[in-house]
């Protein structure tokens, strides 16, 4: 009975007229006017919003290390983990004598330094070492379905949720990727690729030769986290080391914090 009634669903399903927006999750509903708007279709928003694979899946992991007293103890262990880098400094220098030619490249169009974009993708995933183990879609769907919007944190999270879903949404309908093949490995957090990008950043992306970004490449991550820096933080001439004054002082005061 159970297995009729599942191909009864499947076949509606497929057999389906997507014309508009019409759920009964709220935020769902949300989500889908704003992916149409940003030029998805109404079939590929509802496919993608009733898939199970994609809203019907939970990461409690994900879900559990949100909550504020995991962060709390997060945001401590991340100031130790930033000081353990120095011994990784070794790894860097090949790291940055291998792409070479990728940080000439980069540098020279966003105006970003290649240490700065080292230290970075060191720092988010030592150097693409760090293989991420969620999908992020299912991350912010967790957020939007569990969250309950009564706190100022609560209401920012349900709304981060939502956009970063759009942003997929938005993003897999682009590249022609059908709903349950859009899967992007990413942080409990959702960030994603080497430079550990939110999709709401996906803007910010740049392949180094390709035609469209992937951020689970070293060039295109190389790139994409210079543009990032380019649009978001005015980087835009290269900082000459040499002429900054009291560097030491600067590294003293980095360890000391």
């Amino acid at each position: 009975m159970i297995k009729l009634l599942l191909a009864a669903l499947i076949a509606t399903t497929l057999s389906a007229k997507y014309t508009n927006c019409e759920f009964d999750n709220k935020d769902y509903i949300d989500v889908c006017k704003k992916v149409v708007k940003n030029g998805v279709s109404y079939k590929y928003a509802n496919k993608f919003l009733l898939s199970y694979f994609k809203t019907k899946k939970y990461d409690e992991v994900s879900w559990k290390y949100l909550q504020p007293r995991h962060i709390t103890t997060h945001k401590k262990s991340e100031k130790k983990a930033n000081n353990v880098l120095v011994k990784y400094v070794p790894d860097m220098v090949k790291h940055l004598k291998k792409y070479k030619e990728v940080y000439d490249h980069s540098e020279k169009k966003y105006g970003v330094n290649r240490e700065i974009i080292a230290a970075i993708l060191m720092k988010e995933t030592k150097l693409g070492k760090i293989k991420p183990t969620h999908d992020a879609f299912i991350v912010f769907n967790t957020m939007v379905v569990r969250t309950k919007a009564k706190t100022s944190r609560q209401k920012w999270l349900l709304k981060m949720g939502k956009t970063n879903m759009v942003s997929i949404i938005t993003h897999c309908y682009k590249k022609g990727v059908k709903p349950e093949s859009c899967n992007l490995p990413s942080s409990y957090a959702g960030a994603v690729g080497i430079p550990q990008f939110m999709p709401n950043s996906f803007v910010y992306t740049d392949s180094y030769k390709s035609k469209h970004a992937d951020l689970t490449k070293m060039e295109d991550a190389i790139v994409s986290a210079s543009k990032f820096l380019h649009k978001k933080a005015n980087f835009s001439k290269l900082i000459e080391w040499k002429k900054m004054p009291n560097l030491p002082k600067v590294e003293s005061s980095w360890y000391a914090f």
